[in-house]
């Protein structure tokens, strides 16, 4: 029998309702993980949480190539989720960009992620849904949420155009701000940071561009539902924008 002695452990992604004492195969996926990557095996320690906010300390009992299996020990202590759910609505970018904003997005706090696509996006709404790059975001936010310690599986919405996004926000309770991030040389009434309420809302929305910026007409019909934002007087990379963002308004709430 192989065991693993390492004090760091291993954090797998089982949904489900599950305690101590059941005995759960792993997804195959995270079966693969553990076995062919990892390589661990029957009697190593590790941690699964169901993505809902629940984490335990369990026991490998099978590694195969065809699976794994583990037993449920004790609830584990989980990482603190944000005060404010932030959901951030973000322009599909080109490439492989939106991989990297989902990971770190993920690993900053947001409790969802709105891709959508606008004037200056490279891509349309059926081409995301031929590439199936839902489901791949999927996997990239389930491997950053493993890997920051959350045990929250933020949700991935299906793709959108911005006027879905501004139809949505017509219908938000009061109270839980919109903004929509503008570059510096927007001259539409902008305000910064300084200018928000440092009382935390319950919930907020982040509406950021491509890499063309939005155009003068987008950034009007939002202005109808979002206060609009600029960080400073930089121009930002936008695959930065949302965690640079992210970072200073949970700051301005006093989340750090």
């Amino acid at each position: 029998m192989r065991l693993y002695n390492s004090g760091v452990h291993a954090r797998f992604l089982v949904p489900g309702t599950y305690g101590r004492g059941d005995e759960i195969d792993l997804p195959d996926e995270e079966a693969r993980h553990l076995s062919r990557v990892l390589r661990l095996g029957s009697g190593a320690v590790v941690r699964v949480f169901n993505g809902q906010g629940d984490e335990f300390s369990a026991i490998v009992t099978r590694a195969t190539k065809s699976g794994a299996a583990i037993r449920i020990d004790a609830p584990h202590a989980t990482v603190s989720e944000p005060r404010v759910a932030m959901t951030i609505a973000h322009a599909v970018l080109k490439g492989d960009k939106m991989d990297d904003v989902v990971r770190d997005v993920v690993m900053m706090g947001a409790a969802a992620i709105q891709p959508m696509v606008t004037t200056r996006s490279e891509v349309t709404l059926p081409a995301l849904d031929r590439g199936h790059r839902r489901e791949r975001w999927e996997r990239v936010a389930a491997s950053s949420v493993k890997q920051c310690g959350r045990a929250v599986l933020p949700r991935i919405l299906p793709p959108v155009s911005l006027d879905e996004v501004i139809d949505a926000l017509r219908r938000v309770t009061l109270g839980q701000p919109a903004l929509m991030l503008v570059e510096p040389s927007a001259n539409t009434s902008v305000q910064s940071l300084a200018d928000l309420d440092s009382i935390p809302p319950r919930e907020a929305t982040l509406l950021v561009g491509p890499e063309g910026g939005w155009t003068t007409e987008e950034v009007e019909r939002a202005a109808a539902v979002c206060r609009l934002i600029r960080l400073g007087e930089r121009t930002l990379r936008a695959d930065a924008m949302a965690t640079i963002a992210i970072a200073a308004l949970f700051t301005r709430w006093g989340e750090y």
